[in-house]
């Protein structure tokens, strides 16, 4: 059974003016949906439809193997058309078989992966259904305009993870046969299957702050970095490698407390043969003991705001490296311009909001002294 997907991308956004290929995480908007097409190996052939030349030759920039341009008429591509218009257009045009699967993509949603449309997929073929779309559970309080409470009792106020919710279409997928389409003229028909992705996909891009926001989530959930680019791994100390808690024995004596998952990171980035570093602006002995410990390559102590990133400098000079290819996880003020510049950036949980708020970080669910940096690591590699 073939399977096609099919991606209406017009050029006239009034909102973003061509909007499906306005740059995202460094590259064309419409990319991130084509690309995870194309590694889904179920689908034989992913269809373009557009009214515009220049997004025509973006698509052909791309290295693609199963992507064709359709140009969707004139009249398929005013303000007020209708996806469903421009599907039924292609569909009538092509003669394909009727028991094709069509799966329609919205370019708009960049964090839906291959994974998902292979899982959907399996679903869709699974499950005795006509047809399926992709939604996320929403735990939100609704109410009625007459002010009656429209999905729980608010006299009994549930807990949120005793609530189940309700479920919302994110508008990233839907997958149905080309007779049921052509029947029913829709994208949906019969008895409808829900395929359930994660909160943050339901995220929308329809004006231009949205971009900020959805780049942070795309980098933070979808974005992973290639193991070769990575040559040095380094990170901060308190309250990243410890939970910043200072701890005192009755002599006055300092104590800090360290996670075991965390030097396993050190230990399998030393079997990668990946240089390592901490980098802390406190100077303990104890410090230094933990890196002798964990065989760190790099111990730089005393290093405060700005020294963070020149100790960096000079582990890459030394090393004969970028900080492209430096991976760095902090959670303070003191680190912000290491994360800045190098290539790949991470941060606890509970680090402070100036740190999370950076556009291309990767927000741990470990706090500090949990195991962040072990996360970390697992998220790189």
């Amino acid at each position: 059974m073939d399977v096609i997907a099919f991606i209406p991308v017009r050029g006239g956004s009034k909102s973003i003016p061509l909007k499906n290929i306005k740059d995202f995480c460094g590259r064309p908007l419409v990319y991130w949906s084509i690309s995870a097409l194309e590694e889904t190996p179920q689908i034989n052939k992913i269809i373009v439809a557009t009214d515009s030349d220049i997004i025509e030759e973006t698509v052909a920039e791309f290295d693609l193997k199963k992507t064709e341009i359709y140009r969707r008429s004139t009249e398929n591509s005013k303000d007020t058309s209708t996806t469903e218009s421009v599907m039924l257009e292609y569909l009538e045009k092509t003669k394909l078989e009727k028991d094709t699967v069509f799966m329609l993509v919205q370019a708009t949603s960049p964090f839906t992966t291959n994974l998902d449309f292979s899982k959907a997929l399996q679903k869709f073929n699974g499950q005795l259904i006509d047809s399926l779309l992709s939604v996320v559970k929403i735990k939100r309080f609704f109410w009625n305009q007459d002010g009656t409470s429209k999905n729980y009792d608010y006299k009994n106020r549930p807990r949120r993870q005793d609530f189940f919710g309700e479920y919302m279409e994110n508008g990233a997928v839907y997958i149905n046969t080309v007779a049921n389409i052509l029947r029913d003229k829709n994208r949906l028909s019969g008895k409808i299957g829900l395929y359930e992705m994660p909160e943050y996909t339901a995220f929308e891009l329809d004006q231009p702050e949205d971009w900020i926001i959805a780049e942070a989530l795309m980098y933070r959930n979808i974005i992973k970095p290639e193991k070769k680019k990575i040559k040095l791994f380094a990170t901060d100390v308190d309250g990243v490698l410890t939970d910043a808690g200072m701890y005192y024995t009755e002599n006055g004596e300092e104590l800090k407390k360290f996670n075991t998952h965390d030097g396993k990171a050190f230990e399998l980035l030393r079997s990668a043969g990946i240089k390592t570093a901490m980098i802390t602006s406190e100077n303990t002995k104890i410090v230094e003991y933990r890196a002798t410990k964990l065989k760190v390559d790099y111990l730089y102590q005393g290093k405060e705001h700005g020294g963070k990133l020149d100790a960096i400098k000079e582990i890459c000079k030394k090393e004969n490296i970028s900080l492209s290819e430096v991976a760095y996880i902090g959670d303070d003020i003191n680190c912000l311009e290491a994360l800045q510049n190098v290539g790949w950036a991470g941060c606890p949980a509970d680090a402070i909001k100036k740190i999370k708020s950076l556009p291309q970080i990767l927000i741990m669910t470990a706090k500090g002294g949990e195991g962040c940096v072990r996360e970390f690591f697992d998220r790189l590699f």
